[in-house]
This record gives C-alpha cells, structure tokens and sequence, in this order.
C-alpha cells in the first residue's frame, strides 16, 4: 500500500523522486519497494551520488575487473557503470513512464561536472550520454552555468529530455526557462514530436537557507527572526515565474502546448534539512503545489512518509506575493542576496567536481590495483 503522506503530497500535485541510485539498492529490490510502498516516481543522481555508491561495498567488482581487462581509464569505466545502472533504473520506473506519459518514471545522470564552463564538452557529452542510455525515460542533467545554458536548449532542439541543474536564484530560473522554450521552439521548427521531450529544472533549496542563516547569525538581532525563511520564500518565488512563465494566455508558450509541449517543471533539490533544529519535512511540506518535482534523499523520504501529518495540500500556488516580501525583508537585514547566489553556484560546481575527482582518484586506484 502507498503511504498516505506521499499519496498526500501526489494529490497535491508534488512528484516524489529519490535523490539517490546505487548498483545495491538495484540489486536488493530497494527501489522497487520505495515505488511500491512510498510513491517514489523517479530518480536523480549526481557525482556525490555516485562516488558514494561505487566507493563502497563490492557490488561493482566485478564489472571493474571486466573494465580493467579491457584497459578503460577511470572516466570510462566510471560512466560505463553509471550508465548501466541509470538503464535498470529506466527499466524499473518504465512503467510508471508509460502511465505517466513520460512525466514521470524519470531517471536523470549528469555530464562531467567538469565541463559546466565549457559549452562545447557540455553539449557533446550531453549527446553521448542520451545515445548510450538510449532509454526514452533517460534524463541529462546539464549545470544552469552561463556558459552550459546554450547547451540547454540545443539538446532540447534535438529532442534530448534535460534536467537544468544547480539553480539558486530567480533570475537564473528566469534565464533557465527561456533557454528551455528557446530549445522547445527550435524542436518544433526541426519536425520533431514535442510531447516526447520532457524537462525539469532543478531549484536547490537547504543550500539557501544554510547560507543565508549564517550571514543573519552574523548580523544578529532581529534578523535572527528571519532564519530558515530564504529557502522556502525563495523556491516560491520560482515558483510564481513558473506560474507567469507557463500561462495558458502566454504568447510565446500557449502555440508551444497547442503543439503537445509539456511545461518545464520546477524540481525542488537539496531538500534534506541541514538544521537539525527544523522540522525533517520542512522543504515538502511547504513546497507542494501543481506541476512540481521533489527529489528527496531517502532519509527526508522515509520522515515524510512517517510524519504526524495532518494531509498535505497546495503551499505554492498564489504565495508569490508573500514570498517577495520576506526575500525583501532578509535583503533589508543586510543579506546581499546576489552574493549569496553567486557563492551557492560557484560553491555547489566546485563540490560536484571534487567528488567526481575523488571518484575517479578512487576508481583510477582500483583499476591499477587490479592490473596489477
């Protein structure tokens, strides 16, 4: 049976993804019981995911062996077994796709996240990527960088399904959704079916909130009042872009849905608190509303599922206003919020590269361990 909170925040219009994928959880029926029993509908990883999944246990031995015989280097073998397990994955949630229409039943890998300045390694990997997945419920994940947005809408152009990643502030989401209706403009011009490319972008929240907390602790007196508010208000004011950006009378996306277009939906990432003196749910509860994605470390997933709930329902819709307001309050505290944004991006790039290149220090090791 589905649990309640989940079937809850469903109704309320909030897909749940796992922000988690590993070659265990595949193989010992993990995941096909969080589908089963939590409502789980997608998947998303990222480089911190997989330097976790493949740096532990023995359950991708033997297929190092297999790569290390070949002579594969680190970055292949490493996207080699990435691959593999994004491909069961799309093959366990291939029929929630279907019953979705391909919303949902998603699973996302990400380019090298090396590349994010460099549009040119972007946009030729993001290909590569989308060929050697070959699953139609496959998904790129593509940074929201200056130079990586152009790669955005060029995969969209060429019917890629894109995952826009690392988005901390609404003027980049703003820049995120014009790059997504440039690509889905230019994909109808090719020809091709609309209603077969899908696309989310991925708006992090906690990281908000862990930033902006410490910059009002450092301001003290009544900005403390104003702690553990930047995330939500911020995600909601995405989310009123969303609402404009997607209107059934815009002139430039109502032709698009006419011609079987989906909208770009918001996904709500880092939704795992980092202040363990908010409530576990506080990035779920307070973000549920039409048209959204949460992709949820296991742990928020199973403190949802078992929280003291009294139903979820719609908190986006209409809150635009009320979030612009408290924004305006934490700039008029002393935050310089555009500083904090720009830190966030620099920040979440340079984490996603560090864990990939502990990964590929650790995969390097065990390759030439097993040559010998």
């Amino acid at each position: 049976m589905t649990n309640p909170n989940l079937a809850a925040l469903a109704t309320a219009g909030t897909s749940a993804w796992l922000d988690d994928l590993s070659r265990q959880r595949l193989e010992g029926g993990e995941l096909t019981a969080l589908v089963d029993e939590y409502a789980v509908v997608g998947v998303t990883t990222n480089p911190a995911i997989f330097s976790s999944a493949m740096t532990t246990g023995d359950a991708y031995d033997g297929q190092l062996r297999e790569l290390a015989g070949s002579g594969a280097d680190a970055a292949e073998t490493v996207f080699t077994m990435a691959i593999d397990d994004v491909r069961r994955a799309c093959d366990e949630l291939a029929d929630v796709s279907a019953r979705t229409g391909g919303a949902d039943g998603r699973v996302s890998i990400e380019v090298d996240p090396r590349y994010a300045d460099d549009y040119d390694a972007t946009i030729a990997q993001a290909r590569r990527l989308w060929e050697r997945v070959g699953k139609a419920n496959a998904m790129i994940k593509i940074p929201a960088t200056d130079a990586s947005l152009p790669a955005v809408s060029d995969a969209l152009a060429e019917g890629i399904s894109v995952n826009v990643t690392l988005i901390f502030s609404v003027e980049r989401y703003r820049q995120v959704v014009d790059a997504f209706i440039a690509g889905i403009e230019r994909a109808r011009d090719n020809g091709l079916d609309l209603s077969t490319i899908h696309s989310v972008a991925s708006f992090f929240v906690s990281r908000v909130d862990t930033e902006v907390d410490k910059r009002l602790e450092a301001i003290g007196g009544d900005a403390l009042e104003l702690r553990g508010k930047a995330g939500v208000a911020n995600a909601r004011l995405a989310y009123a872009e969303f609402e404009h950006a997607f209107a059934a009378d815009s002139e430039r996306w109502a032709p698009l849905a006419e011609a079987g277009a989906h909208v770009q939906r918001p996904l709500w990432a880092s939704t795992g608190v980092k202040n363990p003196e908010y409530p576990d749910t506080l990035y779920v509860t307070e973000l549920a509303g039409p048209h959204t994605v949460n992709t949820m470390p296991e742990k928020t997933l199973r403190a949802t599922a078992d929280a003291d709930l009294d139903g979820i329902s719609d908190t986006l819709t209409g809150r635009g206003e009320q979030a612009r307001e408290t924004m305006a309050a934490i700039a008029a505290a002393g935050v310089d919020l555009d500083d904090v944004f720009a830190v966030l991006e620099r920040e979440g790039v340079e984490k996603f590269v560090d864990s990939w290149q502990e990964l590929l220090d650790s995969i390097d090791g065990r390759l030439r361990e097993i040559r010998g």
